[in-house]
Parts: structure tokens; sequence; C-alpha cells
């Protein structure tokens, strides 16, 4: 050792400065080796093993002790220019708030992931909040940064930069409406990864997916992808469609344009020629007691008919629809249920249907509604009933035959 100092006193103060840095630069290796290589490797089966963010935010803050190495032994080096050592010395401490920035930044994304695995994390998400805290730490870990470089204390430049807030504002504004709308979106429960919604102003038809400070990722049902800024979902108007899903239930609401020539009363014969329904037994019955009492106190004698009230073939029709969607296993009768008649049209007469499904999941719910309607269509002549259509070529061409 005295032999490696007396040979070091007898270099030229070029060579001293070298092997000094040279030293330095190894010492500071040696210290992040043994920090990265040796003891996290030691520590690493005590560390999550799910995850790669928890040993990248240890590798972000050991990177701090060689940094430390370097700002406080640039000092022993011999025959530096003072400009130079505090220079490096700047340097090395605002990397060091840098790697502290970053490592607190990896530590917050772990968090936010641990979060993510609770089972109710998709009803209120923190990654909006975790991204503020980010930014927050970033522009702390700058302004430290700086003055560290510049040898300025932190406060000169906080004071310097109430100049600049009106600046600040306007580059920061979408982040702060972001921020707002963010708080706003998991407070009110208003949205949660998973949700299927709707925003026609954005092209935005799926489920969302992600649920950032800035940006809310839907993917649309074709498997495209919408990011929505996020405060676009608090001044503008769209629907979330959890309601349905949560019901266990999604609304059929479609209507039968009948042809209102096709209306009329049904004779004794055809009423009984009705009764081989066995879904219409409970309805010809209690109308028939109806009609009857009905016709007996009201007319007397009179045997008119045209006073009297009978059964219609969309009013049987309808009584079927209902009893048949009651008796149907896919239909959820503790729902609403209705069929009712529209406003007449020239296009018809509507014949509305309007229940749930017992199912929200969407194949499922489209083979339920074409079953319900294949069936409806299919029944109509049995009441003598007609759906209405815009006559077609081949319509013409065979009242031109037949005339």
């Amino acid at each position: 050792m005295d032999q490696f100092l007396t040979l070091f006193d007898s270099q030229p103060p070029w060579a001293q400065a070298g092997i000094g840095l040279l030293l330095l630069v190894l010492l500071a290796l040696a210290v992040n080796f043994l920090l990265k290589r040796v003891l996290l490797q030691l520590a690493k089966p005590f560390l999550d093993t799910r995850s790669l963010t928890a040993d990248r935010a240890a590798a972000r803050l050991a990177t701090v002790a060689p940094l430390l190495v370097i700002a406080y032994g640039i000092e022993l080096v011999p025959h530096l220019y003072d400009s130079v050592w505090m220079l490096i010395q700047n340097v090395a401490l605002a990397s060091i708030v840098l790697s502290i920035a970053t490592g607190v930044s990896k530590a917050l994304d772990y968090i936010d992931e641990v979060y993510r695995r609770r089972p109710d994390a998709h009803m209120r998400p923190i990654k909006g909040y975790v991204q503020v805290l980010k930014i927050v730490i970033y522009c702390g870990a700058a302004v430290l940064a700086i003055a560290a470089l510049i040898e300025q204390s932190p406060l000169l430049l906080l004071s310097g930069l109430g100049a600049m807030a009106a600046v600040l504002l306007l580059v920061f504004k979408d982040t702060l409406l972001s921020l707002v709308a963010s708080v706003q979106l998991t407070s009110n429960d208003m949205l949660r990864v998973g949700d299927w919604i709707e925003m026609p102003s954005m092209n935005a038809d799926g489920d969302v997916v992600d649920i950032a400070l800035h940006t809310v990722k839907v993917q649309n049902f074709d498997k495209t992808i919408t990011n929505i800024p996020t405060y676009r979902l608090i001044a503008e108007s769209y629907k979330n469609w959890r309601g349905m899903s949560e019901s266990g239930g999604r609304r059929i609401k479609r209507a039968l344009s009948l042809d209102q020539n096709s209306v009329r009363f049904l004779s004794d014969e055809e009423v009984n020629g009705l009764r081989r329904f066995r879904l219409l037994d409970d309805y010809l019955a209690h109308k028939d007691a109806e009609l009857r009492e009905w016709n007996a106190r009201e007319l007397g004698g009179d045997v008119n008919p045209v006073n009297a009230r009978r059964i219609t073939n969309i009013g049987t029709f309808r009584a079927y629809v209902i009893a048949y969607l009651k008796a149907h296993p896919a239909v959820d009768t503790d729902k609403t249920l209705l069929v009712r008649q529209l406003d007449p049209t020239p296009q018809g007469l509507p014949l509305e249907i309007y229940c749930f499904a017992a199912t929200t999941e969407w194949g499922s719910y489209e083979s339920i509604q074409a079953d319900l309607f294949d069936h409806l269509l299919a029944i109509l002549p049995e009441f003598d009933l007609r759906l209405f259509q815009q006559p077609s070529g081949l319509d013409f061409k065979a009242i031109r035959i037949s005339g």
C-alpha cells in the first residue's frame, strides 16, 4: 500500500487526477455490482415473484448508492479543477434525485398492479390517481435536479414559477380537466373497466378496457380501439349498459306492422276454432263470460250484432302473444311485459312487443328475439291477420296476370 502511495505521489498532477477518477469509477461500479447482482439477487425470493415491477423499483433505488459514491468521492480526487469536480458532483446529485423519482414511480406502478389483482379493482380503479402522483413526483424531481445543477435553493425556483402559473395552466389544461373528470368518474362510480358504453360522438361502442388519467380506452365490437379523453366523459353524454348487465335481462322492443284491412270481428265458429290453442283457454273463457254478461245487461232484447261487443282477431292475437311470452322459458316474466298497439300509420298498425330476455349475452339474446318473432310471424295467419309491407314487383306482376 505504501509503495502504491509513493508511486502515486510521484506521478504528474494530470496522471493523479486520472487515476483518482478511474478508482472512483471502479468503486462506484463495484458498489453497483454488489447491490444489484448480489444483494438484490439474494433478496429476490422475498420480492413479488408475479411481477417484475418490484424488481425494477428496487433496481432504480439501488442506483442511488453508486451515485452517492461519485457525488461525495469526487472531492477526494486530487488536482481536479474546482469547476470540474463541482460539475460532476452537481450532475451526480441531480441524477440521484431523478433515480429516486424513477424508483418511487416504479413503486407506484407496483402498488397499482397489486391493487388490480383484487376482484373489485375494476369497480374503482386507482390508475388515474397513481398517474397524478407520478406527475407531482416528476415535477418536484425536476425542480430539485435543476436546483442541484445550478446550485440554487429550490425555493428560489418555486418563487419564479408564480409568474409562469398562467402558462402552466394552459400547458396542463387537459391534465387538470382529466384529473377532475377521473375523480368524478371514480367517486360517483360512473365508469368501470369492463363496462359496455356507447358514445356516438366518439364512434365508441364496446367494452372499457382501461381507465387512465388522460384517456379511457374502449375496445369496440369490431375489435378496433377508441381512445376517449377522460374529461369528454364528463362534458358529454354517453350510454352505459352496466345496469342492463347487472339486471340479468336485456330488453326486447320490436313491433309487428299489421295490415289494418285484416282487422275484424270473429264469428262464433272462428272463436270455437281458436279454442284449440291451449294458451287461449283462460282468455277465451274469461272474455266469453265478460261479453255475455255485458251484452245481456246493456242490450236487453236487441239481437242486432252491430250493437254488441264481440271478440276481434287482433285482440285475441294480442292475448295469445302475452300468454306465449309468459310461457316462454327464455323470457324474464319478473320484469315488464307488454303487448300494445301504437298509433296507426300509413305503414300499418304497429303491435309492439315489450319484454326482457332472461340473459344479457349478446348471441343468446339475438337468438331468443329471433325465435320469438319467427313464431309470431308464422302464427299470424291462424288469426286471419296479415303483415303490412310495401308492394314489390311480384305484387304488380300478380295483378297483371290476374287482370
